[in-house]
């Protein structure tokens, strides 16, 4: 399931979808922190990167994965099983980064939705959840960046 789409690895196709909705869900949760008028707009795309963006990570850590034990299996060995481990550990700590982010921000929506039908929460609540979500959103901008350039020069080392 997690090796090959069209005859590519799904792990080349799925890490663009983890650069795309992992930032933008790191800066929409902050913005809908940092700009409480615009709540209202940002609340429907948090919460889809807010699914989206963890889900995106875990098919990118098994794809990962499943590109990993084939290069293993083809005969890959050295120096770039070294690079292929760093990229991976970086990318472990990225998903394990994005799934809190998720929940965090997910139970932000809630607590500042004005629903009638979320109880009434202690006034600390709110800005608690407003500092994890900063906090885990620059985490996961900077682990994104290490993930992706440790696989881009994995692949391209200095050619470029």
């Amino acid at each position: 399931m997690f090796e090959q789409i069209l005859g590519l690895p799904v792990h080349v196709l799925v890490v663009h979808a983890v650069v795309v909705f992992v930032p933008l869900l790191a800066l929409l949760a902050v913005a809908y922190v940092v700009l409480p008028r615009w709540r209202r707009r940002l609340d429907w795309a948090v919460a889809i990167l807010a699914v989206l963006a963890p889900v995106t990570a875990f098919f990118a850590v098994e794809s990962g994965e499943a590109l990993n034990d084939a290069l293993v299996a083809r005969g890959f060995q050295g120096p770039i099983l070294d690079q292929i481990a760093e990229h991976s550990g970086y990318g472990d700590i990225l998903f394990w980064i994005v799934v809190p982010l998720g929940i965090v921000a997910l139970l932000l929506l809630v607590s500042t939705s004005g629903h009638r039908r979320v109880p009434k929460l202690p006034a600390l609540i709110t800005p608690v959840l407003s500092v994890a979500v900063v906090g885990l959103s620059i985490a996961a901008l900077i682990y994104v960046w290490l993930t992706g350039h440790s696989g881009a020069e994995a692949v391209w080392g200095t050619t470029l």
